[in-house]
C-alpha cells in the first residue's frame, strides 16, 4: 500500500509538471488547532478552496510567484507571499490569529456584497452570539442596546411595545432587514423585536446612518440587518433558561437547533425550535403590569444547496406564535377587565434566493424573493374602572383582527473588475398591505404601498490606500391608504418618484488609522407607521392615531465622519473608533395630542408634519483584548435632538382656559448622552465572567394628566442597568458538551419608581432599562 501511495503521488507531480501547474498543500491552525472549513485562495485571483474538518487543503496552481490568501470567521486574514516552480510540490502551512476584535469579519450590509469591515466604506458593527450570551439575551431586542448610537426602548406598560432608536431617531427611521430583505413591516416594528429570537441568529450587521440608496426608504437613522443561522457542521444542542424578574416572576425558555451537512459541503440545513413563557409582572402593587404576560412558540428552518460549485440556492422559513397581554384580572376574559391589551400574533417569514457566479468569481447574479405574513386577533379595551351597561357594551367592542403582508422580490448583479473596482445594479420590488380594524370603534386602517426600486452604485478604487462608493436608488413609491377612527376619516393617494444618492469616501491615513465620510439622502411616504399601529390606554380610554389631511413627505440628508484606529501592542488587540453624525429631518412626521375626545371616550391623536429639524452628536467606542481570554468594549453617544422651532405635543381646546399649548423644540424620550459596557473573562478553559451593562441619561418623557388629557413634561433621572454572568463548561463524554450558567440581571436595581398607576393611567409612560433586578440560570447540553 506504502509504495502504491508513492507512485500515486509521483504520478500526480508529473501530470502537474506537464501542465505547467503546481500542487501545494498544508494545513491553517491557530494556537495549534486545526481551523475546519477556512477559505484559502489566490490573491486577485479565481483559484481558491475550502480545509477539511481537520483544516488541511490542496491547490494545483500555475508555477509563477503569488500571494495566498487564508480568510476564516473569528480569525485574522493572512496573506503569505510564495515562488512556486515547476516540477516542485510545496507544503505551505498557515498559523492564523484569532480576531478577538472582529476586524477582519466579512460583512454585507456595507454594499450588498460580502467585504471585510476594514476595506467598508462605511463603518459597519456586529453584533454576535457571544455578546447575545454575555448579555443573557433572550430575543433580538434585549441584545441591540451594545452598540454605539443604538438604544432600545419599551414604550408601553400594557403590551411591551418596544422600539429601537438610532443615532436619537425614533423607531420608524430604522430599516429592519432579515436575510438582508426588508420583510420587517411596520407592523412588525412594534412587537417583531421581541419576535425573533437570539438562538436562530448568527449575527447583527448594524450599519448607522442613511442608507435609503441601498435598500429603500425608511433607512433614514440606518439598516439593522438580522442574518439567520446557517448549517456550517453537523451538530445540536438544548438551551433553557430560568429567569426570575424582581426575583418572583418567571421568564421560562427552551431553544433546540440541530444542523445536518453533507460530507462535500454540497447541502445542509439547520433546523430550530424555541419556546418562551414569561409571567406578568406588577412594579407597584396596583395591580396592573408593567411588563407582559408573553407566550412565544417558533419554529424553523434554513437550508443550502450547491448544485455546482458556481450556484448557490437558500431557503429559509420561520412560524411565530405569539401571545401577549397586559393590564389587571389576567385570568379574566378581556372584556371583563379594567384595562386590557391582549394580542395573538401568527407570522410567517420565509425567503428563497439564488446565485450564479462566473468561472472566474468577477461575475455574481442574484435572484431572490421574500415574503412575510402576520394574522394578529387584537384586544384593545379599557373601562377606567367603572361597570355599566354602557361600559360592557364599549368592552364587548374592544375587539379587532389585523392582517399584514410584506412581500419583496429583486434580482442584484455585480461585477468586479481587473483593478477590483466593483459595480453592482439591481432591481426590487416591495409591497407591503396592512388591514387594521377593530369594527367596534369604526377603527379601520386599509393601507397598501407598492415601491419599485431601481439601485446601482460603482466601488472605485483608484489607490490601494483610497476608495469611493457612489451610488444612488430611483423609487417609485405609491401610497393608497384609508384611515377612519369613528366619525373621522383620512386618506393617503400619493404616487411620487424620488431620487436617493449615497456617496461614501474611506482613505487609509496610514495602515493603522482610517479616515471615513459619507453622505446619504432618505424618504418617508405618508404611511401609517409602527407607533400609528399601536393603541395605548390613558384615563380608561383608548389613545388613537391617525394621520392628518395633506400629509407631505419627509426627506433627511445624513452626513457623517470618522476615524478608525487598530493597532496591536504585542499580543494586545485595541481599536478606537470616533464617529460624528449631523441628519437633517425636511417636515418630520410627529404625533400632537389634539385634546380632542370621541364620543365613546377614546382620545384622538394626529400624525403631522413638523418643522425642521436636527440630529447631530458623536459616537465613541474603545476595544481592548490583551489576549484571547480577555476582552473589553466600552461606548457612548453623547448627541443633541433639535426640532428649528418649537413642536406642539398638545394642542389645547380654545374653549377651556385652563389649558395651554404644550410645545418642546426637543426630541422626546431622547437622552443626550447614552452608552455601554461589555467585559468577557475566559478564567479557565472551563470556566467564563461576563460583565455587561447600559447606561442611559436624562431625558425629557410626556405624561398625559388622565382625568384631562393634558400633557405634562417630566425629566428622568439617569439608569446604569448592568450584568454578571458566570458559565462553567465541561465534556462528561467526547463529542458531548454541557454548559452552567446563572447571574444577574439589572444587579444594581436602576429601574423606574414613578409608574403612573390604577385603570386610568398612562401606559406609554415608561423609560429606563425593562426589567428590574433579575436573577437566572441557565444549562445547555449538546455537540456544539
Amino acid at each position: 500500500m506504502k509504495y502504491i501511495t508513492l507512485l500515486s503521488f509521483f504520478i500526480i507531480n508529473i501530470v502537474s509538471a506537464q501542465n505547467g501547474k503546481v500542487s501545494i498543500s498544508g494545513q491553517i491552525t491557530s494556537a495549534g488547532a486545526p481551523i475546519p472549513y477556512a477559505s484559502i485562495y489566490v490573491k486577485s485571483g479565481t483559484q481558491g478552496t475550502d480545509t477539511d474538518k481537520n483544516g488541511y487543503y490542496k491547490l494545483d496552481l500555475n508555477a509563477e510567484k503569488l500571494t495566498l490568501v487564508v480568510q476564516a470567521q473569528g480569525y485574522r486574514t493572512q496573506e503569505k507571499l510564495v515562488n512556486l516552480t515547476e516540477g516542485n510540490s510545496q507544503i505551505i502551512n498557515f498559523n492564523i490569529t484569532e480576531d478577538v476584535l472582529g476586524l477582519d469579519q466579512v460583512v454585507v450590509s456595507a454594499t450588498r456584497n460580502r467585504i471585510s469591515k476594514k476595506e467598508a466604506p462605511v463603518i459597519v458593527k456586529v453584533l454576535s452570539p457571544k455578546l447575545f450570551n454575555a448579555t443573557q439575551s433572550a430575543s433580538l431586542a434585549d441584545g441591540l442596546n451594545y452598540q454605539p448610537g443604538v438604544r432600545v426602548e419599551t414604550n408601553c406598560q400594557n403590551c411591551g411595545f418596544t422600539q429601537v432608536r438610532m443615532n436619537g431617531l425614533e423607531g420608524q427611521y430604522t430599516q429592519i432587514l432579515v436575510n438582508s430583505r426588508p420583510v420587517f413591516s411596520a407592523l412588525n416594528g412594534v412587537y417583531g423585536l421581541e419576535q425573533i429570537p437570539v438562538s436562530v441568529i448568527d449575527r447583527v450587521e448594524v450599519v448607522r446612518s442613511g442608507g435609503s440608496a441601498l435598500f429603500g426608504s425608511n433607512a433614514i437613522a440606518g439598516t439593522i440587518n438580522v442574518i439567520t443561522k446557517e448549517p456550517v457542521t453537523d451538530g445540536w444542542e438544548i438551551n433553557s433558561t430560568l429567569a426570575l424578574i424582581d426575583g418572583k416572576t418567571a421568564d421560562r425558555n427552551i431553544n433546540i437547533n440541530g444542523s445536518v451537512v453533507s460530507e462535500d459541503l454540497a447541502s445542509g440545513v439547520t433546523v430550530y425550535g424555541i419556546f418562551r413563557d414569561r409571567d406578568a409582572y406588577d412594579a407597584n402593587g396596583d395591580g396592573f403590569s408593567e411588563i407582559t404576560q408573553l407566550t412565544n412558540n417558533s419554529l424553523g428552518m434554513k437550508s443550502f444547496l450547491r448544485p455546482n460549485d458556481n450556484s448557490r440556492i437558500g431557503l429559509d422559513f420561520t412560524a411565530i406564535r405569539e401571545n401577549r397581554r397586559g393590564g389587571n384580572k389576567l385570568n379574566l376574559s378581556p372584556q371583563f377587565t379594567d384595562v386590557t391589551e391582549a394580542l395573538d400574533h401568527n407570522t410567517i417569514f420565509s425567503g428563497l434566493d439564488y446565485e450564479h457566479f462566473n468561472d472566474k468569481r468577477t461575475q455574481t447574479i442574484s435572484l431572490y424573493t421574500s415574503i412575510q405574513h402576520t394574522n394578529r386577533d387584537s384586544y384593545y379595551g379599557g373601562l377606567g374602572g367603572g361597570r355599566t351597561a354602557e361600559d360592557s357594551t364599549v368592552a364587548n367592542n374592544a375587539f379587532g383582527n389585523t392582517k399584514d403582508l410584506a412581500f419583496v422580490t429583486g434580482a442584484k448583479f455585480n461585477h468586479t473588475f481587473n483593478n477590483s473596482d466593483i459595480i453592482t445594479t439591481g432591481l426590487e420590488y416591495q409591497l407591503n398591505d396592512t388591514d387594521d380594524a377593530i369594527m367596534g370603534y369604526n377603527r379601520l386602517v386599509d393601507q397598501t404601498v407598492n415601491s419599485i426600486g431601481l439601485y446601482g452604485q460603482y466601488e472605485w478604487k483608484p489607490t490601494a490606500k483610497f476608495s469611493v462608493l457612489i451610488g444612488a436608488r430611483l423609487d417609485h413609491v405609491t401610497v393608497d391608504g384609508y384611515y377612519t377612527i369613528e366619525t373621522v376619516e383620512s386618506t393617503s393617494n400619493v404616487s411620487e418618484t424620488v431620487l436617493s444618492p449615497r456617496l461614501t469616501l474611506l482613505y487609509n491615513l496610514t495602515d493603522k488609522l482610517q479616515l471615513r465620510g459619507g453622505y446619504a439622502r432618505g424618504f418617508r411616504a405618508p404611511q401609517a407607521f409602527n407607533e400609528d399601529l399601536h393603541i395605548s390606554s390613558v384615563g380608561g380610554e383608548q389613545r388613537f392615531v391617525i394621520l392628518s389631511h395633506n400629509l407631505k413627505s419627509e426627506f433627511s440628508n445624513a452626513y457623517t465622519a470618522s476615524l478608525d484606529y487598530y493597532k496591536d501592542f504585542n499580543n494586545t488587540q485595541t481599536n478606537l473608533l470616533l464617529e460624528g453624525f449631523y441628519t437633517t429631518l425636511e417636515n418630520p412626521f410627529t404625533i400632537v395630542s389634539t385634546g380632542a375626545v370621541l364620543t365613546n371616550g377614546s382620545i384622538l391623536e394626529e400624525t403631522r408634519n413638523g418643522a425642521g429639524a436636527y440630529v447631530a452628536g458623536a459616537n465613541i467606542e474603545l476595544s481592548i483584548s490583551p489576549s484571547p481570554d480577555l476582552f473589553f468594549q466600552a461606548g457612548v453617544t453623547v448627541q443633541k435632538s433639535i426640532y428649528k422651532d418649537n413642536q406642539i405635543l398638545f394642542e389645547a381646546d380654545e374653549s377651556l382656559p385652563e389649558e395651554h399649548d404644550v410645545a418642546l423644540n426637543k426630541f422626546v424620550r431622547t437622552p443626550n448622552t447614552y452608552g455601554f459596557i461589555t467585559s468577557n473573562w475566559q478564567i479557565s478553559e472551563s470556566l467564563k465572567l461576563d460583565i455587561t451593562g447600559n447606561y442611559t441619561g436624562t431625558m425629557v418623557v410626556p405624561l398625559v394628566v388622565s382625568d384631562s388629557g393634558f400633557v405634562t413634561l417630566n425629566e428622568t433621572e439617569s439608569f446604569f442597568d448592568i450584568t454578571t454572568k458566570l458559565t462553567y463548561h465541561f465534556d462528561p463524554v467526547p463529542n458531548f458538551h454541557v454548559e452552567l450558567s446563572g447571574g444577574v440581571q439589572n444587579l444594581l436595581d436602576s429601574y423606574q419608581s414613578d409608574f403612573d398607576s390604577g385603570a386610568d393611567r398612562d401606559s406609554t409612560y415608561i423609560y429606563g432599562p425593562n426589567r428590574p433586578r433579575t436573577i437566572f440560570i441557565g444549562l445547555k447540553f449538546g455537540d456544539f
